[in-house]
C-alpha cells in the first residue's frame, strides 16, 4: 500500500482519520455534534454568529472542552462547509447527456447555497482537499463523460459553472438581505422613478432607455423563482456547448451532436429549470436516498478506520526495519572495531 503523506490537522478532521481525543469531557460531545450545533447557527444567525464559546454553549460545554475536538474556529468553518455540501447528487443519465446533468449538478450546487447562504462567506483558501467538495467535482466531471474536453478544459467547465451559480446564490441572497434591512419592503417604484430622475440620455444614452422602460430595476425574486437564474445558466451551457463543438474531431461531430443535450437550441430556460429544481427537491428529500446516504456514509468510516491503522502498521513495520538495520550496523561496527 502507497504510503499517505500526513495531512494537516484541518484536512485530516474532513478525511475522518485525525487522532480523537483520548480524554473528553463527556461522552455526548464529539466533532459532528459540535459542527452540526456550528451549522444550526449559522442557519439562523449568518457566519457572524458562529463562535467557538456560543457553540459550546448551545452544547452546554465549555470552550476548552470543544477545542479537544476542533482547534480553532477555521478548523470548525472548514467542517461546517464539509457539512453542507454534503448533498446526494441524483444518478447519471443513460445515455449520457452533459448538458441535462450539469444542469442538474449546478441547481443542487445552487440549493445548497441557499440552504446554507454563509457558505458563500466563507474564503476561498485553494483547490477542493475535502472529501464532499471533491465529490461534487467528480460528479461534475461524470456530467462530462461523453464529451470530447481534454482535462484541462473539463476542470474549466467545472470552474465556469460552479463561479456563474455561486454568484447567482451571493447575489440573490444580498438582495434579499437588503430587503430584509428596510422591514420587507424594496420599493421597486420607487426606485425606478428616483432613476428617471437622476439618469439622463446625455450621460447614459445607453442606459436611459432601460430606465425609461422599467427594464433595470428588477423586482426582488422570491428564493424558489429561476426565471433570471435559468437565463443566465442556460446561456453559459450554450457557451460550453459551442466550445464542446468546436473540440469535436472531425469523425466525431455526430456523436458529440447525440449527447450534447441539445447544441441546436436549449430548452424552454424557465421550464427546464423549474423541471431540474423539482427534481432536486424530491431527491434531496426522498428517504429511500438519505438511507442509502446513512450506509454509504458508515462505510466510508470503516474503510477510513480500516485505512488508519494500515497506515500504523506499516509505519510500525518501517519502523522495526529501521531499527534492526540500524542494529545490525552497530553490531558490525562493534565487530570491526574488535579486530
Amino acid at each position: 500500500m502507497t504510503d499517505v503523506p500526513e495531512l494537516p490537522a484541518r484536512l485530516a478532521l474532513t478525511w475522518g482519520v485525525a487522532e480523537r481525543p483520548e480524554r473528553a469531557p463527556r461522552r455526548e460531545l464529539s466533532i459532528e455534534r459540535i459542527v452540526e450545533a456550528a451549522v444550526e447557527i449559522a442557519d439562523a444567525e449568518g457566519l457572524a454568529g458562529v463562535s467557538m464559546a456560543r457553540v459550546a454553549k448551545s452544547l452546554g460545554f465549555t470552550t476548552m472542552s470543544l477545542y479537544r475536538y476542533v482547534t480553532s474556529k477555521d478548523d470548525l468553518l472548514l467542517l461546517m462547509q464539509e457539512m453542507a455540501f454534503d448533498v446526494e447528487f441524483p444518478p447519471a443519465h443513460e445515455p449520457p447527456d452533459w448538458r441535462a446533468e450539469l444542469r442538474e449538478w449546478a441547481l443542487f450546487v445552487l440549493a445548497t447555497y441557499r440552504q446554507h447562504p454563509w457558505v458563500l462567506d466563507i474564503p476561498i483558501s485553494g483547490a477542493p482537499m475535502t472529501p464532499n467538495n471533491l465529490r461534487a467535482a467528480d460528479v461534475a466531471l461524470r456530467a462530462l463523460r461523453s464529451t470530447p474536453l481534454g482535462d484541462g478544459a473539463k476542470v474549466a467547465t467545472i470552474l465556469l459553472v460552479n463561479g456563474y451559480t455561486r454568484n447567482a446564490a451571493l447575489l440573490g441572497r444580498d438582495l434579499h438581505r437588503a430587503a430584509g434591512e428596510t422591514d420587507g419592503t424594496y420599493d421597486a417604484a420607487g426606485i425606478a422613478d428616483t432613476l428617471r430622475m437622476l439618469v439622463d440620455e446625455i450621460r447614459f444614452p445607453y442606459l436611459r432607455p432601460l430606465v425609461e422602460r422599467g427594464s433595470y430595476v428588477p423586482e426582488v425574486p422570491e428564493l424558489d423563482e429561476v426565471d433570471d437564474v435559468a437565463w443566465g445558466l442556460e446561456r453559459t451551457l450554450d457557451g460550453v456547448a459551442a466550445f464542446i463543438t468546436r473540440c469535436a474531431p472531425s469523425d466525431g461531430g455526430d456523436r458529440v451532436e447525440e449527447h450534447a443535450g441539445g447544441l441546436a437550441g436549449a430548452p424552454d430556460d424557465e421550464a427546464a429549470l423549474a423541471e431540474v429544481a423539482a427534481v432536486v427537491q424530491a431527491y434531496s428529500s426522498d428517504a429511500k436516498v438519505k438511507k442509502a446516504a446513512a450506509k454509504r456514509k458508515e462505510a466510508e468510516r470503516k474503510v477510513r478506520e480500516a485505512q488508519k491503522k494500515v497506515r500504523e502498521h506499516e509505519k510500525a513495520l518501517r519502523d522495526a526495519r529501521r531499527a534492526e538495520a540500524e542494529a545490525a550496523q552497530a553490531a558490525a561496527a562493534r565487530q570491526a572495531a574488535q579486530r
